[in-house]
């Protein structure tokens, strides 16, 4: 009986011993683990990170972050904590209780913050062939990747590659893609060059001398493409400034010349010529298919004429400056030209025009049929003048036709004029064009350039 008092009683004991010893384990029991999360999943420095506690059996802790900001932390959640360096950063957690310490460390990568940028500058000038010098200001970049679009080389790993050649002109996108070990960053840049090149240039006569005739002043239109200086030459004739962009020319005698302009633009020198034939004076400038519209056409046809500024006008036209050089004024009564005639223009008001500002006279001869004065020239006459003699020599004074009208039962027709400044010229009308309100005649004019 006694034997199994203390059996019992053992038993006892050693059940309260191992559940004491359960109790102590289970209290001293540790377990150290942490996670983390970048925020915005951006590694560039500066990275910001949420850093999560998943220790077990702990009651005190200790943050280390090598790098971070804070550098350090009691609490058994720091929260986020920033990096602003580049490389391997090291985070420790350390927990601990009565009775057990432990800890975990992780090296976390921070990724270079990367700045990217790049010029593209081209030396001497933008005109092609262009070598363009690339300056790369990228900063945090690992590797380099370059296009160049058009250039010579097109693409490059380097991190300055240095001269790139371009050949053609026009809009050519040069890209850059920089990666700092974990991400692509990427810019891009239009450059802009312009033609190579090419020296061109016209040859315009002044107003006076569109007929080109000896003596003739023309101006030398420079029509170049990317140049920046000129030489002019001449086998002949004056160049006022032989280094100006548009010169202008003067020849005193017929003859044939050459003119040769060499441009530049610091990189190149091109040469180009023409040849300008230069004809003798005639004294005669010809205008063809001139129209002078009937009463009622006035300011639809036109019925005026200048042959100093060799165009017609409308009565509508504003002629407060060109009043003073109209020559010729043609007043038709209908449309079946029973009453036409060219008038001085000075006795414009006297046939249903207003004034013409500065208005000068003129001497007509409408109808030589009818006039019974010596002047005489006829339409074979008049398409076989290739010189002023046959006016040189006409009678002066056309006065006693001015009072003359014509019809249209004759074409051609030629009718005799002296303008205000004495020189004498001739119309041929050739055509009457019935057009209703908007009827109107065809002439050629021939007249003297100086009296």
């Amino acid at each position: 009986m006694r034997k199994l008092f203390i059996d019992h009683f053992t038993c006892i004991l050693l059940l309260l011993v191992f559940i004491t010893a359960c109790k102590k384990e289970q209290e001293t029991a540790l377990s150290v683990d942490f996670a983390y999360t970048i925020v915005n999943n951006d590694f560039s420095a500066p990275v910001k990170i949420n850093f999560t506690n998943n220790a077990t059996g702990a009651t005190h802790y200790k943050w280390t972050f090598t790098g971070g900001d804070p550098a350090t932390s009691d609490k058994k959640d720091p929260g986020t904590v920033t990096f602003g360096s580049a490389g391997n950063c090291s985070v420790t957690l350390e927990a601990w209780n009565a009775d057990n310490r432990n800890s975990k460390t992780i090296e976390i990568l921070i990724d270079s913050s990367v700045v990217i940028g790049f010029d593209a500058l081209p030396q001497v000038n933008d005109f092609v062939p262009a070598d363009v010098t690339i300056v790369n200001k990228t900063t945090g970049g690992v590797s380099y990747k370059w296009t160049f679009e058009g250039g010579q080389p097109a693409t490059s790993t380097a991190k300055d590659p240095g001269i790139v050649k371009f050949t053609t002109p026009g809009d050519h996108t040069i890209t850059l893609i920089v990666n700092n070990g974990r991400k692509d960053f990427t810019q891009t840049k239009k450059l802009t060059l312009l033609p190579a090149l090419l020296p061109a240039f016209t040859i315009i006569p002044s107003l006076d001398d569109n007929d080109y005739e000896a003596p003739l002043t023309a101006t030398l239109n420079n029509e170049t493409v990317s140049g920046l200086h000129w030489k002019w030459t001449t086998t002949g004739g004056t160049i006022d400034n032989d280094t100006a962009r548009k010169p202008s020319i003067y020849f005193a005698v017929p003859g044939s010349y050459i003119i040769t302009l060499t441009a530049g633009n610091n990189k190149e020198t091109k040469t180009v010529q023409q040849t300008i034939n230069v004809l003798p004076n005639s004294n005669l400038r010809t205008f063809n298919d001139v129209r002078f519209g009937i009463n009622t056409a006035h300011g639809s046809v036109g019925c005026f004429f200048s042959t100093k500024l060799q165009r017609s006008f409308k009565a509508s036209d504003d002629l407060k400056v060109a009043g003073k050089d109209i020559d010729l004024v043609f007043f038709g009564l209908n449309q079946s030209f029973t009453y036409n005639r060219f008038i001085s223009p000075d006795s414009a008001t006297n046939y249903t025009f207003d004034a013409i500002p500065g208005a000068q006279s003129a001497t007509v001869i409408n109808s030589q049929e009818y006039c019974g004065c010596s002047a005489s020239l006829t339409p074979a006459d008049f398409d076989g003048m290739t010189n002023d003699a046959m006016f040189a020599t006409m009678p002066v004074d056309f006065s006693s036709g001015g009072w003359l009208q014509f019809t249209n039962n004759q074409v051609p027709r030629v009718v005799l004029f002296k303008t205000s400044d004495g020189r004498k010229g001739a119309v041929k009308i050739k055509q009457f064009v019935q057009n209703g309100a908007d009827s109107y005649i065809v002439t050629d004019i021939k007249v003297q350039k100086v009296p």
